[in-house]
């Protein structure tokens, strides 16, 4: 020890004693982390609206249904007949009773939003139009019911329509396993016309019927727990979210914590705007006073102080960083794995030649980056209203794969384009596709200044369609063979030219006809024996420019070595430059 504290005093260190590590420390951290109370006492439950979350395929009366039932006129705020976001509203029926709808988009990139609402809901109301029947976005709505555990209730829409026909539609829910009470089974389907309110009292009191047959009930004491259905930017209010209370009550004030985000609850409004005092469990409401934007479909947990609030977030973060470095380490691991096998099979081939180094073996050189890769590039931004829209975007743009043009996503976020994305699009020749937001006056400026070019959609497959018109205009124009005629072989002649015997085809033009100037193939028996161009072209003893279909001819290819055959197909074709069409297909 002595020895070593001279040498530490000769190099100029001082020792520092590290107390031993602490092998609790994981332990610590899981028992530090908030988690939802265990189940409540059936004495401590109290009746509460049940969540009716109405889920079908796109354009079957969804969002029509529920404007129905509220008397409001949400359709004509949607774009393009689609809902975009999953709207979360409490509807008092003539009954007196409350239901808490759900309106979840039908649209196929949505797929993550409807899977939210079901996760969140006591009762799925499954819309089917009586024209179209059982689509593809009823049978994974069904499919995530079904997951959830949730009951269904079928409301078979649009009995007005003249192509209705209810009997088909509930025999096609039969086969997709929708036992229906009309043939025997135990699921109710109501006829219903949203468009023309007909059969919408039956339909409600079919949803109170079964919430009553649930017995829903919830603990309205103690802290909340809810779950996150959207989240969004707003311009004047900041970070916002809809939230639906499933436990406690929640009132102005109270922390928060979801995943790694924390909020004080500054106010609380319900789906048209009103300011509330609480909101108790089976309702939703719009919180206002985040300081990060909460991610839909995550849990939210009532803590004590914004001091607890920020212990569980450092925790939480720990725990994300913990994994990623065991998801790093196996990677790593593998690699070494691969190296290490790579190296003994190397050193072992040396050892059998008796050599200490191979030929050409020396210290590799360093790679140079190459930057003259020829394949185009699409770089993007995008921007959006809220974060389930944003997921869903993202999503349809993660399934483009095309080797032809690279696409790379340069930022993305939620809220209005800023001078921070202008300033990105303009480094990286980008464009900022802009979803259901508007653009302030002086950011379009600064855009126009730039050059950079911001567009607008709130349609997702229109927005798509853009963006696959941008692939295609950066592709590369590729050379094809264009058919002009062909032509069948008769007979083959021989010509004099000078001292030499020159072999001519005698043809009749079957399709199209011959030009003289084109290029010319020779397919014998499927297979392509000769390609090349003409030296002379001739109708009777006539030197021509073109033969028309179904006359004769005589073909000298500048070839003089080549044999014809009876039978053989001589193409006249040319080639020419056409424009790429990219071959992703998002799935609708």
């Amino acid at each position: 020890m002595k020895v070593l504290q001279q040498g530490i005093r000769r190099s100029g260190r001082r020792m520092k004693i590290i107390a031993k590590p602490n092998n609790n420390t994981e332990k610590e951290v899981i028992d530090s982390d908030i988690y939802p109370r265990p189940l409540a006492l059936k004495s401590e439950l109290k009746p509460r609206p049940p969540v009716v979350t109405v889920m079908g395929h796109v354009d079957h009366g969804k969002t029509t249904l529920l404007d129905a039932l509220r008397h409001s006129s949400i359709v004509e705020q949607e774009f393009g007949g689609i809902t975009q976001h999953i709207g979360a509203f409490s509807v008092v029926l003539e009954s007196g009773a409350r239901i808490t709808f759900l309106d979840t988009p039908g649209h196929a990139a949505f797929s993550a939003m409807r899977a939210r609402g079901a996760l969140a809901t006591d009762i799925v109301v499954l819309v089917v139009a009586a024209d179209d029947g059982v689509m593809e976005q009823t049978l994974e709505s069904i499919r995530m019911a079904k997951e959830a555990k949730v009951p269904i209730l079928v409301a078979i829409n649009k009995i007005d329509s003249p192509k209705a026909n209810i009997e088909r539609t509930e025999q096609m829910l039969m086969e997709v396993g929708i036992q229906v009470e009309k043939l025997g089974g135990d699921i109710q389907a109501i006829p219903i016309s949203a468009l023309k309110k007909q059969n919408l009292g039956q339909l409600t009191e079919a949803l109170v019927l079964q919430a009553e047959l649930l017995e829903i009930g919830a603990d309205p004491t103690g802290p909340v727990e809810a779950v996150v259905v959207e989240s969004k930017l707003d311009p004047n209010k900041g970070k916002l979210s809809t939230v639906i209370v499933q436990r406690g009550t929640l009132r102005k004030g109270d922390i928060l914590v979801v995943g790694t985000s924390m909020g004080k609850v500054r106010v609380l409004r319900d789906a048209e705007g009103s300011i509330m005092k609480e909101v108790t469990p089976g309702y939703p409401a719009e919180i206002e006073g985040w300081k990060d934007l909460p991610s839909p479909g995550e849990q939210v947990l009532q803590v004590e102080t914004e001091k607890r609030a920020r212990d569980v977030i450092r925790v939480r973060q720990n725990k994300i960083a913990v994994e990623k470095q065991q998801q790093d380490a196996i990677v790593i691991s593998e690699k070494q794995a691969h190296h290490e096998k790579e190296y003994k099979e190397k050193l072992n081939y040396k050892r059998s030649l008796g050599r200490y180094k191979l030929k050409n073996e020396g210290p590799r050189k360093p790679e140079i980056p190459k930057d003259d890769d020829p394949t185009p590039t699409l770089n993007l931004i995008v921007k959006s209203d809220v974060d389930g829209t944003l997921e869903a975007v993202l999503d349809t743009l993660d399934t483009y794969n095309s080797p032809e043009c690279k696409m790379d996503l340069i930022h993305y976020g939620v809220g209005a384009v800023s001078e921070n994305d202008i300033e990105l699009a303009q480094t990286f020749n980008g464009i900022i596709y802009a979803f259901n937001i508007n653009c302030p006056t002086n950011i379009q400026e600064m855009a126009e200044n730039l050059n950079v070019k911001i567009k607008y959609f709130n349609i997702i497959y229109k927005l798509v369609d853009d963006v696959k018109e941008e692939i295609n205009s950066r592709l590369l124009q590729k050379e094809i063979e264009e058919t002009i005629g062909e032509a069948t072989v008769l007979q083959q002649f021989e010509i004099n030219q000078g001292r030499k015997k020159v072999a001519v085809a005698g043809c009749r033009c079957t399709k199209g006809m011959l030009r003289k100037s084109a290029m010319y193939k020779v397919v014998r028996n499927q297979q392509v024996v000769h390609t090349g161009q003409l030296t002379s072209m001739r109708h009777l003893k006539d030197e021509v420019d073109v033969i028309k279909n179904d006359i004769e001819c005589g073909l000298q290819f500048s070839d003089k070595t080549i044999i014809f055959e009876p039978g053989d197909t001589i193409v006249c074709y040319q080639k020419k430059m056409v424009s790429q069409v990219t071959s992703w297909d998002p799935g609708f």
